[in-house]
């Protein structure tokens, strides 16, 4: 037998604004990723797999400190 849970979230005020943070920089990572996608794709017609920009993660996360690189 299955069971699930569910866990009400009720954050600060301050864990909101990080929380906020945290999910603004993964949406323009992810959305960087997906026009680096697109464009390589429409350009080249090469695809680029996710393998290759995870490998990328360490080097943005190394640059970006005060974004990427904090989470």
């Amino acid at each position: 037998m299955r069971r699930s849970f569910k866990f009400l979230l009720r954050p600060t005020s301050k864990q909101a604004a990080s929380l906020a943070a945290c999910l603004e920089d993964h949406r323009q990572l992810y959305n960087a990723a997906l026009e680096h996608r697109r464009t390589a794709y429409s350009k080249a017609g090469v695809s680029v797999r996710y393998g290759d920009q995870s490998a990328d993660l360490k080097h943005i996360r190394a640059d970006d400190a005060g974004g990427q690189g904090r989470w």
